[in-house]
C-alpha cells in the first residue's frame, strides 16, 4: 500500500483573509450564532447611539413578511461623501470595513462622546452576514442609497435630492439575515421585544416601535418615568424599603472622570422572589455584567456598613460581606463610560477597570446620605443584611456526616449486636463507660447492641440541624441509628435505620433523670419521626436491691425496686411473710456502673424480666408537647421554667 507523501507547506499555503471574510469563515468570533438577533442589535444600538447623542426622538424597527428586518431613526444619517484618506464613500466603509466607524474619536470634537461602539466591527458583521443589506441615509437634503449582499457591493452608491415626505436626516437600515449562518433563522421574540424595551426606558422621552407586517401588530414604547418605573413593572415581589435611585455624572471640574461620565441607578430590596438584574453600559446590555456592576456593589455595601456601624447594628460574631448586602437586591444600572472596554465582541460584559470606581463614587454617598435621613428603613436594610450573613454562616457551618469511601463509618465504641433483623434488633445508649462495660458483657450479643456516651449530652433544643454533627455524641448517636435529623413535617428516609428499639438507658438518680431528658429533648426536636413510629424507649433499671433471708419453704431472694415507692411495697410484703423488721438488707446503686453484668442483664436488659417504657406523645399534640419542652429547654425561657416550678413544685419527690 502506497504511503501518501505528507501535505506540502510553503509559502503559497498562507492565505491572508481580506475584507469581510474573516467575519463568514469564523462568525462565532463576532457575533453570537444561535439567531440572528445580535446581528441586528448592532444596528439598533447604532440607532440608540444617535438618540443618546441627542438626535432624534424616535426609533422604528420592523418585521417584514420576506423575512427581513428595517431599522430607522432620526439621527444625523451616515455620510457618504468620499473618504479624504480611502477613497471611497464613507457610508461603504462603514458597511464593508472592519474596523471602520465614527466612535474612535471620542471626547471634545468628535461625533459621539458616549456610544456603545468601540471596535467599529458592528454593522459590517451585519452586513458580511446577509444576503442582501439596503442602507439609505438622509442628510443634508439629500439621499443616499447603497445594496449589499454578502457584503459585497451589488448596487453602488446612488445619491439624489430629497423630495418632498423623505426624512430631513436619518438612517434606515434593511437586512435579510443569511440563515446558513445561524442555528436557527427565527428571532427570539421575547428577547427581542425586552431590549426594545429596555432601550426606551434609558432614554426617556425616545419613543421605540415595533411594527410586525405578517400580523400588522404594532407594539410601541415610550418611558418618562425612566428606571423607578421599568423596575417596579419587572419585580416579582414587593420591596422591603423604598426604591432607592439616583444619578451622578462627572462634571468639567472632575479630576478622574471626564465630563458626562457616571450612572443612573434604581435598587429595591425584596425578602423573596428573584431578583432581577440588569445592567447597560451606554445604553449596550451586559447580560454578563461586569466592572460597573460590582462598582453598584461596592457602593451599596459601603454605605449600609457604614450605617450599620454608626448605628452598631451588627451582632457579635457576624462578619458582613458584600453578597450579604446584594444577596436581595434588584437594580436596573445604566452606565455611561467614555471608552468601554468589553470583553469580546458581542460586549455582554464590561472590563473597563476605572467603571469600579466611577460607579462606586456616585452610589456610595447618596446612599449614605439617603439611609442617614431615613433611619427607619436603613434598620430595615441592616437587618435584612445581617440575616443574610447569619444565613451564609450558618451554612459555611454545616457539619456533615464523618464518612470513610462514601459510606458513614459506624462509630468505634459501639458493640454491634450480630442479628440484622429489625424486629429483633435493640441498641442501648448508656450513660458512662463503666456502666458501657457491664452492659457490653451481660447483653445479648445476637440482637443486643451497646453505645456508650460520655458526661451529660448537648441540649440540641436550639440547635441549628446543620450544626448538629459538630458534637461528637450526637453524631454517632445518628450514624448508628441510621437515620438522618429530620423535622416534624420531613419525611426522613428511615429504610437505613438499623434497630428496631433505640432505648436510653441511664442512672436512676436525678443526674441519670437529666440525661434522659437531653436525649429526649435531641430525639423530639431532631428525630421526631423515631418516636412517632415507636422506635425510642426508656430503659428503667432499679434504684435498690432488697436482700431477703430464706424464710420457711422460701430461699433467700433477690428483689430490686425502682423507686422509693417500690420499695416500701417490697418490705410490706415481707413482713407480711413473717420476717422481723430488719432482717433484710437494702443497698442503694449509686448508679449502673455498680451493678455488675449478671445483675444488669437481670434487671434492665433481659426481655422477660426487664420493664422497658416506649415513648409516645400521650393525649398531646405535637405543638402542646413543643410548647412544654420549650419552657423546660430553652435558653431564653427561665420566667417561664421559674412559672411551672411555683405551680407544680409540690407534686416533685426530691432524690437528696
Amino acid at each position: 500500500m502506497a504511503v501518501k507523501p505528507p501535505t506540502d507547506y510553503s509559502e503559497s499555503s498562507i492565505r491572508v483573509l481580506k475584507g469581510l471574510e474573516p467575519v463568514k469563515q469564523r462568525p462565532g468570533m463576532y457575533t453570537r450564532t444561535d439567531n440572528p438577533l445580535h446581528i441586528l442589535q448592532e444596528v439598533l444600538d447604532n440607532a440608540a447611539d444617535e438618540a443618546l447623542a441627542g438626535h432624534g426622538k424616535k426609533i422604528r424597527v420592523t418585521l417584514h413578511a420576506d423575512g427581513s428586518v428595517s431599522i430607522e431613526d432620526e439621527g444625523r444619517g451616515i455620510p457618504f461623501g468620499m473618504h479624504p484618506e480611502e477613497k471611497a464613500p464613507v457610508i461603504e466603509l462603514v458597511f464593508t470595513r472592519l474596523h471602520a466607524g465614527g466612535k474612535f474619536d471620542k471626547g471634545q470634537g468628535g461625533a459621539y462622546s458616549f456610544s456603545g461602539g468601540l471596535h467599529g466591527v458592528g454593522v459590517s458583521v451585519t452586513n458580511a452576514l446577509a444576503k442582501r443589506l439596503e442602507v439609505t441615509s438622509y442628510r443634508e437634503g439629500q439621499v443616499a442609497r447603497l445594496v449589499f449582499s454578502g457584503g459585497d457591493v451589488i448596487e453602488p452608491l446612488q445619491v439624489r435630492k430629497a423630495v418632498e415626505g423623505d426624512r430631513k436626516s436619518g438612517t434606515t437600515v434593511r437586512a435579510w439575515p443569511d440563515a446558513k449562518y445561524f442555528d436557527s433563522p427565527a428571532l427570539p421574540m421575547a428577547e427581542l421585544v425586552h431590549l426594545l424595551r429596555s432601550k426606551a426606558v434609558l432614554m426617556p422621552g425616545v419613543s421605540v416601535t415595533l411594527t410586525q407586517e405578517k400580523t400588522k401588530d404594532t407594539q410601541a414604547w415610550l418611558y418618562k418615568g425612566g428606571l423607578r418605573d421599568y423596575l417596579m413593572q419587572t419585580l416579582s415581589a414587593d420591596p422591603v424599603i423604598p426604591m432607592f435611585e439616583g444619578e451622578g455624572f462627572a462634571d468639567a471640574a472632575h479630576e478622574t472622570f471626564a465630563e458626562g461620565e457616571g450612572a443612573q441607578w434604581c435598587v429595591a430590596f425584596t425578602e423573596d422572589g428573584q431578583p432581577m438584574r440588569e445592567s447597560y453600559v451606554n445604553l449596550i446590555p451586559t447580560s454578563a455584567g461586569g466592572t460597573h456592576e460590582s462598582g453598584l456593589r461596592d457602593g451599596l455595601f459601603t454605605a449600609v456598613k457604614s450605617f450599620i456601624d454608626l448605628h452598631s447594628l451588627l451582632p457579635k460574631g457576624v462578619k458582613l460581606l458584600p453578597e450579604d448586602v446584594f444577596a436581595r437586591a434588584s437594580y436596573v444600572l445604566s452606565a455611561k463610560v467614555l471608552d468601554p472596554q468589553f470583553q469580546g465582541q458581542v460586549k455582554e460584559r464590561l472590563n473597563s477597570r476605572d467603571a469600579v470606581r466611577l460607579v462606586s463614587s456616585f452610589v456610595r454617598p447618596t446612599l449614605e446620605l439617603w439611609l442617614n435621613q431615613h433611619v427607619d428603613y436603613g434598620k430595615k436594610l441592616a437587618e435584612l443584611a445581617i440575616k443574610a450573613a447569619q444565613t451564609r454562616q450558618r451554612a459555611g457551618q454545616k457539619v456533615e456526616k464523618r464518612k470513610g469511601s462514601g459510606v458513614a463509618v459506624l462509630p468505634g465504641k459501639l458493640t454491634d449486636c450480630e442479628s440484622r433483623d429489625l424486629a429483633q434488633n435493640e441498641v442501648f445508649l448508656v450513660e458512662g463507660d463503666s456502666a458501657g462495660g457491664s452492659a457490653k458483657m451481660g447483653r445479648d450479643k445476637e440482637s443486643q447492641a451497646i453505645l456508650p456516651l460520655r458526661g451529660k449530652v448537648l441540649n440540641t433544643w436550639e440547635v441549628e440541624r446543620d450544626r448538629l454533627f459538630a458534637n461528637t455524641e450526637i453524631h454517632d448517636i445518628s450514624v448508628a441509628i441510621g437515620v438522618d435529623p429530620h423535622g416534624p413535617n420531613d419525611q426522613p428516609d428511615l429504610s437505613g435505620l438499623r434497630y428496631g428499639k433505640v432505648c436510653i438507658l441511664s442512672d436512676a438518680d436525678v443526674d441519670g433523670s437529666h440525661i434522659q431528658v437531653l436525649l429526649l429533648t435531641l430525639f423530639f426536636r431532631h428525630f421526631p419521626k423515631l418516636i412517632e413510629s415507636g422506635h425510642v424507649y426508656v430503659a428503667r433499671p432499679p434504684l435498690f436491691r432488697v436482700d431477703a433471708p430464706a424464710r420457711g419453704k422460701k430461699p433467700a431472694t433477690k428483689m430490686y425496686a425502682l423507686d422509693e415507692g417500690e420499695l416500701t411495697a417490697i418490705l410490706d410484703k415481707l413482713r407480711k411473710d413473717g420476717l422481723k423488721e430488719g432482717a433484710w438488707s437494702i443497698s442503694r446503686f449509686k448508679g449502673l456502673g455498680e451493678m455488675n453484668a449478671e445483675q444488669l442483664w437481670e434487671t434492665t436488659l433481659n426481655p422477660d424480666t426487664r420493664r422497658l417504657l416506649p415513648v409516645q406523645l400521650g393525649n398531646q399534640d405535637f405543638l402542646q408537647t413543643e410548647t412544654l419542652i420549650s419552657k423546660l429547654m430553652g435558653k431564653g425561657e427561665a420566667g417561664a421554667r421559674r412559672e411551672l416550678m411555683e405551680l407544680h413544685g409540690d407534686s416533685v419527690e426530691l432524690d437528696i
